[in-house]
């Protein structure tokens, strides 16, 4: 923008009135201030056009992508239910479908196991210090128990497990 101060403000006017006279300057001044307030205006009116084209834009992708999300919950929906029907036809027909039984076959011990690993892997992610620091710096880089901490540092000499 032009940076008009005061004092230069002053130099315009004082230059205006000995160039136009002081009879025709508050036409003048009018005049002008009419034209600065239509330009503003029309600028107002193109800014607020193109801010409504470009919404309408949006809404037009929002729309498609809303219509393209139906489409494949709507075909999901078709595949779940075909799906059903097949298997309520062939245990009608008396073809065996598989069961959960068939389909699981962990064992409780290797169920706890992974639940176990992916806690201890879970709390190495989730730590403070970044995997990268601790390598350089030699931190630790896998999670210990609680029992595994007190056995390491527990003295060796006594065998004893009690306090007393």
């Amino acid at each position: 923008m032009i940076d008009l101060g005061l004092s230069k403000l002053a130099i315009i006017g004082v230059v205006a009135l000995v160039v136009i006279g002081p009879e025709k300057l508050p036409k003048v001044a009018r005049m002008a201030g009419s034209l600065y307030g239509r330009a503003q205006r029309y600028l107002n009116e193109v800014k607020s056009e193109v801010s409504r084209e470009i919404e309408m834009e949006e809404l037009k992708n929002l729309q498609k992508e809303v219509q393209q999300a139906a489409e494949n919950v709507k075909q999901d929906v078709e595949k779940a239910v075909s799906d059903n029907l097949a298997e309520v036809q062939g245990a009608w027909d008396g073809t065996p479908f598989p069961t959960v039984e068939h389909v699981i076959s962990a064992t409780p011990d290797d169920l706890s196991r992974k639940a176990r690993e992916f806690r201890r892997k879970k709390l190495v992610r989730n730590s403070a210090i970044p995997g990268w620091y601790k390598q350089r710096h030699g931190g630790k880089l896998h999670v210990t128990s609680g029992a595994a901490r007190v056995a390491r540092f527990r003295p060796r000499g006594n065998s004893s497990s009690s306090f007393y």
